[in-house]
């Protein structure tokens, strides 16, 4: 077997590394926002069943799409991607849930589930700054971006 090159990006071991583990707890984080929300999409009921479906789905494809980004960013930086559920556990900030709420409460827990992948994404970027790792800041970007907008939009639904 053949020893691995090593990774000369302009970015030190110790920079990587930090960075990987922040972006880690992104994708835990996003992961878990995902199960959440398909697992609401599926079991949403009442007046507003066709908005939130169709909302939610929305939502967590975006998220599917997100975590592989989130994933081959940290396999760029040479680091492995977790990508078990006791990992996703471990390094989460979303809450798992095993009750049945309403829609009205799936989607408060939606927008505290946008804001936290939020402020995940936000705790990064000193890293990310520090090591000059614009690949890296401008994927956080984009995911703050996307989870503004989510809750904003969650969150219009609850009204004033």
């Amino acid at each position: 077997m053949t020893k691995p090159m090593p990774i000369d990006i302009g970015i030190s071991d110790a920079n990587r590394a930090a960075i990987a583990e922040g972006l880690s707890k992104l994708l835990a984080d996003s992961y878990t926002l995902y199960l959440k929300t398909h697992n609401y999409h599926w079991n949403v009921t009442g007046p507003m069943f066709n908005t939130l479906h169709l909302m939610f789905e929305t939502q967590y494809n975006e998220l599917a799409l997100a975590v592989d980004l989130i994933a081959e960013r940290i396999r760029a930086l040479g680091h492995p991607a977790p990508g078990s559920y006791k990992a996703y556990a471990a390094l989460t900030e979303i809450p798992e849930e095993d009750d049945a709420p309403d829609a009205e409460e799936m989607i408060r827990r939606l927008v505290a589930g946008q804001e936290t992948v939020v402020r995940t994404a936000r705790s990064v970027f000193p890293a990310v700054e520090e090591a000059r790792d614009e690949p890296s800041a401008d994927l956080l970007t984009q995911r703050m971006q996307i989870h503004e907008k989510n809750a904003w939009m969650l969150r219009s639904l609850l009204g004033s």
